[in-house]
């Protein structure tokens, strides 16, 4: 939840310091996600020399300086990454009411103010976030777990969609995946259910 929060404020054109925004954001989002195509876990390696007054690119369209210290060696990290997989989001605003709106987000996502990224910086989508092969991109349903069906239009394909969303999934869990925007940690659950669509 809070990564696609942070995500549509991106599009929204929102500074990560508009924390009252995102926090009122994320408590209005209702969506449900189905995993069309797992696809393969790639490994990455990073190695980074840094200097402290070493400067970076961000994606806020200016570079950002550092005051830390400088490290002798490369840094290295291993960060993976999910390569080819397809998931389906729906997701709609409870209350509809204030900005932004469903329209607003659609907008959004088709010219989004910032470049996008799922997770990383690196990782940017290779088609656009918004709609389906057959133009759809707005659903009527009654609940988050009909849209999502109907959005993918498959059988048996794993899936989760919050409590009272739909009917009750293979098992329920409390998913920690919402954010303290105002403290900037991660805390919080939200009851889900696992299941096949």
């Amino acid at each position: 939840m809070s990564m696609l929060t942070g995500l549509l404020g991106n599009a929204l054109g929102w500074d990560w310091t508009e924390r009252d925004a995102h926090q009122s954001l994320q408590d209005r989002i209702i969506l449900a996600a189905a995993l069309v195509s797992e696809g393969e876990m790639l490994t990455d390696v990073q190695n980074v020399q840094l200097r402290a007054t070493d400067r970076s690119w961000t994606t806020r369209g200016r570079s950002e300086g550092r005051a830390g210290a400088s490290y002798s060696a490369p840094h290295r990290r291993h960060r993976d990454f999910l390569t080819d997989a397809e998931v389906v989001v729906v997701l709609t605003l409870m209350p509809e009411e204030p900005s932004p709106t469903l329209d607003g987000i659609r907008a959004a996502l088709m010219r989004p103010a910032r470049p996008l990224f799922l997770g990383r910086k690196s990782c940017l989508p290779s088609a656009p976030l918004l709609g389906f092969s057959d133009g759809m991109d707005i659903i009527e349903a009654t609940d988050a777990y009909a849209a999502l069906h109907r959005a993918v239009g498959a059988e048996g394909t794993c899936a989760c969609w919050p409590e009272g969303e739909g009917p009750g999934g293979m098992r329920t869990l409390d998913l920690a995946d919402l954010r303290n925007w105002d403290s900037g940690l991660h805390g919080g659950t939200r009851q889900v259910h696992e299941g096949r669509l």
